[in-house]
């Protein structure tokens, strides 16, 4: 009788730990190539997202589709400061074989205008003629006319503080370097948005 409760007992033990090597590999196929929350860091997509709100990142989306114009993505390891490689939260501005241009505050592609009304908020608030993104072309930045193949030119929804494709340590972002794109922030509850392109 005891021989048989042992046994029981042992099976059960084996299948709780099939059961949970099973969860555990189900949650890594996931987070390594479906979806994975990031934490965003620092203000430069204000108002956005804010400094330490979480999103989850659609990792199929750049594998299988073609990314939009205007999606918020994540880029890995990108190089900052010579130095500190990280991960950045941007929005993409230029497609390849775009011709990208703002002049007085406005967002030009290959010519046409572009309004950008997740930057509303913050024109608002400027106070007097100041600009929330500077006047530039693609070749007074980077040296190129329009954004080379297999790459994109990104920009953070903060214009005044943000470390993007403007700075030629950053540059165009190749497509193999975004991780995926987001529209969901999961965290904290009083950020809780399930699309906020």
């Amino acid at each position: 009788m005891e021989e048989k409760v042992q046994g029981k007992l042992k099976n059960e033990l084996i299948e709780w730990i099939k059961a949970i090597a099973f969860a555990i590999l189900v949650a890594f196929v996931i987070k390594s190539f479906l979806f994975t929350p990031v934490l965003v860091k620092g203000a430069s997509m204000m108002p956005t997202l804010e400094d330490k709100d979480r999103v989850i990142v659609n990792k199929i989306g750049p594998k299988f589709k073609s990314i939009d114009r205007f999606d918020v993505v994540v880029v890995e390891h990108v190089l900052l400061n010579k130095n500190e490689e990280k991960n950045i939260i941007k929005r993409i501005i230029g497609l390849p074989g775009d011709k990208i241009e703002y002049k007085d505050d406005q967002l030009y592609i290959n010519g046409e205008k572009f309004s950008e009304p997740y930057l509303d908020q913050f024109k608002k608030e400027l106070k007097g003629s100041r600009s929330l993104t500077y006047d530039f072309t693609l070749d007074q930045l980077l040296g190129e006319t329009t954004v080379p193949e297999g790459h994109y030119f990104v920009l953070g929804d903060n214009r005044p503080v943000s470390n993007d494709s403007r700075n030629p340590e950053v540059g165009f972002i190749p497509k193999d370097k975004i991780m995926g794109t987001t529209s969901i922030v999961c965290w904290p509850m009083e950020h809780i948005d399930l699309n906020f392109n």
